[in-house]
């Protein structure tokens, strides 16, 4: 699933960070634990960094352990790049593979700021490189681009994040259909002090080819902490809905490190709580 790479979700313990004018630049705005994104982008000049992990159990002989990590950087006052590699082991009967997913590397901008009914949106931009092993489950042996529509919104002291996003292959592939599609909505609430809950509905609709399969759908949820505005831990479980296979959990971080150039722009976001 060559989206989850790309798409990570908003959680609320990055609340303070959140939105369209003036904040502080330093104050971390997670994307992950998993697959919906926010709209906002870092500051000009800053870097963000993202690394998690996530075990799945698929069955008594069989398990996956993934280990995704997001690189940010502000280019502009609406524009931020991204990066991702990641480390997959799969153990399935005893015999275990491992090494690198496909690459990716994507481009958000953020077009509209707090407008009515689509709030704040983005659109993202990104391309997968086929670095992972097809054979091993960690990659689809071929270059992919994809699009990711995003809708984020403020609805009291909570947030929603909307996206529908589609990916395309560069050529057939064994392992992944040609064309795929996925559709999140994902919600976040600040509890108490630096406690927060975040839930997330995931739909990849069914493929059709040699590759196709039927419709997957998740959901997950758990707690976010913030430790200080620049780091926030994030903890929890995604649940199988349809075809998702085994209960996986997940634990990761969101540290932005800081300025790694002087911009003359200023970051166009303000606090969302």
């Amino acid at each position: 699933m060559t989206l989850v790479a790309v798409v990570v979700l908003f959680s609320p313990g990055s609340a303070d960070a959140q939105g369209s004018a003036a904040a502080n630049p330093h104050a971390a705005q997670p994307e992950r634990p998993t697959v919906a994104t926010h709209a906002y982008t870092v500051a000009p000049g800053w870097v963000e960094v993202e690394a998690g992990v996530q075990r799945q159990q698929d069955g008594a002989l069989a398990d996956r352990l993934a280990v995704p990590i997001v690189v940010k950087i502000g280019l502009g006052e609406r524009v931020q790049l991204g990066v991702a590699p990641a480390w997959q082991r799969e153990n399935e009967g005893g015999r275990a593979q491992s090494g690198m997913t496909d690459f990716l590397v994507g481009i958000k901008w953020r077009v509209l700021d707090e407008v009515p009914a689509i709030g704040t949106f983005a659109i993202q931009g990104a391309v997968s490189l086929p670095t992972g092993s097809a054979d091993s489950g960690r990659g689809s042996g071929k270059a992919a681009v994809n699009v990711l529509l995003i809708s984020s919104h403020r609805i009291g002291p909570a947030s929603l994040d909307v996206n529908a996003g589609y990916t395309r292959l560069g050529g057939e592939s064994d392992v992944s259909p040609r064309d795929s599609t996925v559709l999140t909505a994902a919600a976040a609430l600040p509890l108490t002090g630096h406690v927060g809950w975040t839930a997330e509905l995931f739909v990849y609709p069914g493929t059709s080819g040699p590759s196709g399969g039927a419709p997957v759908v998740g959901f997950l949820t758990g707690p976010t902490f913030t430790v200080s505005p620049s780091v926030v831990l994030d903890a929890g479980v995604i649940l199988d809905v349809v075809r998702f296979g085994g209960t996986a959990v997940y634990a990761g971080v969101t540290w932005n490190i800081g300025r790694i150039w002087r911009s003359s722009t200023h970051p166009s976001r303000h606090p969302r709580r």
